[in-house]
């Protein structure tokens, strides 16, 4: 059996297990009727349910089936963006190019390998060409506010995500044919950090982090979720071409880079006047709120993967 059948064989083990759980708390707790906290976990799980579904075809489809994943994820993540920023008429030529030039070019980079290119194709050339498309419409209402808007879209939905397929384009001495698993360490590890925050603060969370921006966050939640999440990231060394402490220390890095990502997306929500980001995955909200995380830690990630571990 390869380590990626393994690796969702355990995984799908261990939702199975939360579903036992979700329906016994269903039973038993709430003996059947309505009960805000335990039908949000359920919906949690079975959400998770999916998303693990999803994520296990892509990786049936190889690099091509990632690849594709996730730049549908960017479209979703990147019409959440746009749709709660603030944007006129004559933004609509500069949109256009951000859902159908730049997000797809820079998927497009990535499946031709083209790392020169892609690591710098949106931060430097969509940044200076988006606001000169904004500024030949001559309108000026806002017109810093409106064209950061969607470049920090592009950066966060595209530009950052892009990063985890491109996981696939490295070249690990000793790891040929095995890059899925460095995508696996990231998203597993990342998200598992996000789920244990939540259950160390809600059980012995009294001091929050930042009240005004995430009154959920707190330094009890933190501390027990990046911790807990940093032994999980050391003991799933076997999947990386990492040692046990290098394996722990790179997760530690992510971890802490997606609690601030995290905490990055909560103050854009409470700007804009929004609890979640959307509403597509019951239980998580949108798309943003579920990679929020992700989008930070990738990038850092990607890097430490290429200038540490490939020649």
């Amino acid at each position: 059996m390869s380590e990626s059948a393994r690796l969702f064989l355990g995984i799908f083990a261990i939702l199975g297990l939360a579903t036992l759980i979700g329906q016994l708390l269903r039973w038993r707790v709430a003996r059947g009727q309505a009960h805000g906290v335990i039908d949000n976990l359920n919906q949690r799980i079975a959400a998770w349910w999916a998303m693990v579904a999803l994520v296990a075809l892509a990786f049936a489809g190889g690099k091509g089936g990632v690849i594709v994943l996730f730049a549908l994820l960017s479209l979703l993540a990147l019409r959440e963006f746009v749709t709660l920023s603030y944007t006129r008429r004559s933004d609509h030529v500069a949109l256009a190019m951000a859902f159908y030039v730049f997000l797809p070019l820079q998927y497009g980079l990535i499946w031709i390998e083209w790392y020169g290119l892609y690591s710098i194709f949106i931060p430097v050339y969509a940044f200076l060409f988006l606001p000169i498309v904004a500024a030949l419409r001559a309108d000026t209402n806002r017109f810093l506010e409106r064209i950061a808007e969607v470049q920090w879209a592009l950066m966060l939905a595209v530009f950052c995500l892009s990063h985890v397929p491109a996981l696939m384009t490295l070249e690990v001495p000793g790891y040929a044919g095995r890059n899925l698993l460095l995508i696996a360490f990231l998203v597993i590890v990342v998200q598992s950090s996000d789920v244990l925050q939540y259950v160390w603060g809600k059980l012995f969370g009294k001091h929050k982090v930042a009240p005004l921006l995430s009154p959920s966050k707190t330094w009890e939640g933190f501390v027990g979720g990046v911790a807990s999440a940093t032994a999980l990231g050391a003991a799933l060394y076997w999947i990386t071409p990492f040692t046990v402490g290098e394996a722990a220390v790179i997760a530690l890095a992510i971890n802490l880079m997606g609690f601030f990502g995290g905490l990055v997306m909560s103050g854009i929500k409470r700007d804009l006047g929004v609890k979640d980001w959307g509403h597509l995955i019951a239980g998580h909200g949108g798309v943003l709120d579920r990679l929020d995380s992700v989008l930070f830690a990738a990038p850092v990630y990607f890097h430490i993967v290429r200038y540490w571990y490939v020649p």
